[in-house]
């Protein structure tokens, strides 16, 4: 292809371009004879569509009836070459050859033209229809005369149509070319110079026909002409063009136009025949006879072809001949009915889509010319949707009004197109759409409100009664559960009572209930579907318990008591219907279970006594003798009116006297008429058995506290020390207070009788042991050299002075009791408390060694203070205006109540007896006969 041809393609495909801009629309132009996979254009680029847009949207091509020749690459975004294309067969000699595509995208719908024009080349050489042409020519035939050759046929178009013909020898002949209206040339072969037969009879010539493409092709036809002798007139036709119309799907043999052509010649040389020299199919389609008259062979269409050209020649017998035209028009009937492709179809919708929503794309096609080929598109009615045309026949479905899948779950959707000929052709296609759920309906219960009962004493899980509810919604959102709300009844939470089956709504009871407690009760069920999110109601339930005969009647009086006899009295001088009790008794059931009814079971005289059945009233029923006994018992039972009944027994114990010694001396042995359980007498033996041996066990545990006493007071007078014996009292008391902690333990020892108000007090100075013993049973005292003795009443009416044991050094002294000690105190500079007598001394102590003794038993080994009574910190709380503070003699301890500051540290000797004070201590000592003789006459008292 040369370059000046490239140029002109060049310019040719940017012309399409910008036109293609200016319709809205992409165009591309490509030459004939691509190869396959070849690149037409990057239509993705083009378009302004990326290449996930053409992905997702399923891009695609629709090129109608015709054949694909052209393929989208969504990979690349780009349109390749998919069969080869032929211009002359896709066009002819139609121009511009064009084709025409649709690209069309879902999500959303978009549909975008696509015009790929075909530019020909020069592929195809001229060729004459038959390979020679004879012609037999009078010697007569005068210069100039014509003889009509045939045309040759280049199926390729513009500069490489055909563009020359060369005839070769040019000794007697020359060409002559016509211009037609088609484009096309007629060739005549021209007679330069007069024939000789006598010199040449036969002449044999070669039309070559060359077109205009680079290189050049050509064809040839070989033209045999014999000389014949004298015929020196040629036919003429009547008109050089004739004319004719021709309805299309006209039947065959249809008569079209008749030529006519004269001769001037007589005899045979003056007969004329007709042909069609047309080599492009139409001879196939109409044929002309030897009268002239042209008649339809072959079928004609209008959508194929709109105008038809028929050439013609008239030739006599000498072979002269002259050639005419027919120009035929074919007129459109409506033989075409539209033909509707769907283009792209949803198979569902939901059924909360928005007005307007494109459910479908259709294309229309009416083959047909003016009217005939005009369409008009609608669908059923009472369908909420309607048709749209969007474009040059394309149609969109889309909804006018809104969906509802409960009221119309599918729809069949039916598209007829029209068109406006006479008679009116249509199509028709149905489009199926399903119309998917959306969570839009709440479950409904089949009642407003339930209501069940249920017989008491039921058995756990019994399946009381089933609410149900439906979902007019589909599949996974019409999937109704069922959810009890959380209440209470009675302060129980409803979850205790029942329980509501989550698939199925039955309730079922979760325990046995009781109508005692519960008579009814209601709660809430709540049925929830499965859509998301969630759509749920609820419906109140009401459950009646009903009543059994579960309880027996109690008896409330007569009160039936094993610890004493109650006896109704009756005088001897009772009328008849005297009342001597009445047997009350409920029954905690209700209805016919709770009605009473009273019988006399036994008695001692049925003849005496009767119950009233309804009211339990015991009267006479006759006269009381002097030989009726003085006893009387009566066992009443009470029954109920249930199924079964149930009933209780009372006996009712009567005197029949006149005076209460008489009949206290008749009932002294009532109470031992007894009959006594063999469960209760085996409880009572297994008692007294256990008590004994806890006697016996705490016999030998006294036994041994006091060998062990008496072997440590033998030790401590062998010791020979200065210091007197002090028996070992249990438990140990030290001060562990924050604010007085002893640096050194002291052993008290108070000896007291139980008939005097004198007591003794011994205290010593500090030894090893650092123990505080406080025992108020010992019965052993002090020698007269080694104790002090004091007087209580001494004490209350004299006040002595102060011993100089009192006096403290400056670091010694205490702060007050229950209080941080100030820094002055700290020091040695603060106040010193005035120090208390030895009255007040000799008075706390004695009240402090009273409550000792009186809670000896509550102390237990291991503890080095009091257990339950006593705080750790030995305190004498009890002890009335003494500012709750104990003072001892040659010691910086303050024993006292505050119970809030923090132990403080013991000095090493003191961590050591505190150590030894964590190891188990001796048993506690028993009491001593003076300590027993103390409680025994408190006892008394």
């Amino acid at each position: 292809m040369s370059d000046r041809t490239m140029a002109r393609q060049v310019l040719l495909f940017i012309w399409f371009l910008s036109l293609s801009s200016a319709l809205g629309q992409v165009s591309y132009s490509i030459p004939e004879e691509m190869a396959k996979g070849s690149l037409v254009g990057n239509i993705g680029q083009d378009l302004g569509l990326d290449l996930k847009r053409l992905k997702s949207g399923k891009a695609r091509i629709y090129t109608g009836d015709s054949a694909e020749y052209i393929e989208l690459n969504k990979e690349r975004g780009v349109l390749l070459i998919k069969e080869r294309i032929d211009r002359e067969t896709l066009c002819g000699q139609t121009t511009p050859c064009a084709l025409h595509l649709q690209i069309i995208l879902d999500n959303p719908m978009e549909l975008f033209r696509v015009t790929v024009e075909i530019t020909d080349i020069n592929d195809n050489s001229p060729l004459f229809k038959r390979d020679e042409r004879r012609f037999e020519i009078s010697e007569s035939a005068v210069v100039g005369s014509k003889f009509m050759l045939e045309k040759a046929i280049d199926a390729d178009i513009g500069a490489n149509d055909l563009q020359s013909y060369f005839l070769q020898p040019t000794d007697h002949f020359n060409l002559k070319l016509h211009g037609q209206s088609d484009g096309s040339k007629k060739v005549e072969m021209i007679l330069q110079k007069p024939l000789d037969r006598e010199n040449q009879e036969n002449m044999s010539l070669i039309l070559t026909a060359i077109d205009g493409g680079e290189p050049p092709k050509s064809g040839t036809v070989q033209i045999h002409i014999t000389v014949l002798d004298i015929n020196d007139n040629a036919p003429v036709f009547a008109k050089p063009v004739y004319t004719a119309m021709i309805t299309e799907n006209s039947q065959s043999g249809t008569p079209l136009i008749t030529v006519s052509a004269s001769d001037s010649d007589k005899g045979t040389n003056g007969d004329v025949s007709y042909l069609i020299a047309n080599s492009d199919g139409v001879s196939d389609i109409f044929h002309i006879d030897e009268n002239g008259l042209v008649i339809l062979v072959g079928k004609i269409d209008f959508e194929t072809a709109k105008h038809y050209q028929i050439d013609i020649e008239a030739v006599d017998n000498g072979g002269l001949s002259d050639s005419s035209k027919i120009m035929v028009d074919v007129i459109d009937i409506n033989d075409n009915a539209p033909v509707i492709t769907v283009m792209s179809k949803s198979n569902a919708i939901p059924e909360d889509s928005l007005q307007s929503t494109v459910t479908s794309i259709i294309n229309v096609n009416d083959p047909d010319f003016d009217s005939n080929g005009l369409v008009h598109c609608s669908v059923n009615e009472n369908i909420p949707f309607t048709i749209k045309s969007t474009s040059n026949g394309f149609y969109s479905i889309v909804t006018d009004r809104n969906l509802d899948r409960e009221r119309e779950s599918e729809y069949n959707i039916s598209v007829t197109c029209a068109d406006e000929g006479v008679p009116s052709l249509s199509s028709s296609v149905t489009l199926s759409l399903q119309i998917s759920d959306v969570n839009d309906n709440a479950p409904v219960f089949d009642k407003g409100s339930y209501e069940a009962s249920v017989q008491e004493n039921n058995t756990p899980g019994l399946s009381i009664f089933t609410v149900r509810a439906r979902d007019a919604d589909f599949n996974q959102n019409a999937r109704v559960s069922y959810i009890l709300e959380d209440s209470s009844v009675n302060g129980v939470p409803v979850s205790s009572l029942v329980s509501v089956s989550a698939d199925s709504g039955v309730i079922h009871a979760v325990r046995s209930l009781d109508y005692e407690q519960i008579k009814y009760f209601q709660f809430r069920v709540k049925a929830q579907d499965g859509g998301s999110p969630p759509l749920s109601s609820n419906v109140s339930v009401k459950i009646t318990i009903q009543d059994q005969n579960d309880n027996a009647p109690q008896v409330l009086y007569p009160v039936q008591s094993g610890a004493s006899v109650v006896a109704e009295i009756v005088p001897r001088s009772a009328d008849v219907g005297y009342l001597v009790t009445k047997v009350v008794a409920i029954d905690v059931d209700s209805g016919q279970n709770a009605w009473l009814s009273y019988k006399l079971q036994k008695a001692t005289d049925r003849t005496l006594f009767e119950v009233g059945l309804q009211n339990g009233e015991i009267r006479t029923v006759r006269q009381v003798t002097d030989k009726d006994a003085v006893k009387q018992r009566l066992t009443v039972v009470v029954e109920d009116n249930g199924q079964p009944s149930r009933s209780a027994t009372v006996s009712v114990n009567v005197a029949v006297a006149d005076s209460f010694p008489e009949v206290l001396s008749e009932f002294t042995d009532f109470t031992h008429d007894k009959h006594y359980n063999d469960n209760l007498t085996f409880y009572l033996v297994l008692a007294l058995a256990v008590v004994s041996f806890l006697f016996i066990v705490s016999i030998i545990a006294i036994l041994s506290v006091k060998c062990y006493r008496w072997r440590r007071e033998r030790m401590f007078y062998k010791s020979g020390a200065n210091l007197p014996v002090i028996p070992y009292y249990p438990p140990l008391y030290a001060d562990v207070g924050g604010t007085g902690t002893l640096q050194h333990v002291y052993n008290y020892e108070v000896c007291r009788t139980t008939d005097s108000r004198k007591s003794d007090l011994k205290y010593g100075r500090p030894y090893s042991e650092s123990i505080i013993s406080l025992d108020s049973s010992g019965t052993q005292t002090l020698r007269h050299a080694q104790k002090e003795r004091l007087n209580y009443d001494d004490c209350e009416d004299q006040q002595k002075p102060p011993s100089a044991d009192w006096r403290f050094t400056q670091n010694q002294r205490p702060g007050p009791s229950g209080a941080a000690a100030t820094p002055e105190v700290a020091m040695g500079t603060g106040p010193w408390p005035n120090p208390p007598t030895e009255a007040e001394q000799l008075q706390a102590l004695m009240a402090a060694a009273n409550e000792v003794s009186e809670a000896t038993n509550t102390l237990g080994p291991g503890t080095m203070g009091l257990s339950t009574r006593y705080s750790p910190q030995f305190t004498l709380q009890h002890v009335p205006d003494y500012r709750q503070n104990v003072y001892i003699p040659g010691s910086t301890a303050t024993l006292t109540s505050n119970q809030q500051q923090p132990q403080q540290a013991l000095p090493p000797p003191q961590a050591a007896i505190a150590a030894a004070a964590a190891q188990p201590e001796p048993p506690k000592a028993a009491q001593t006969p003076a300590s027993k003789k103390k409680s025994t006459k408190k006892d008394k008292k």
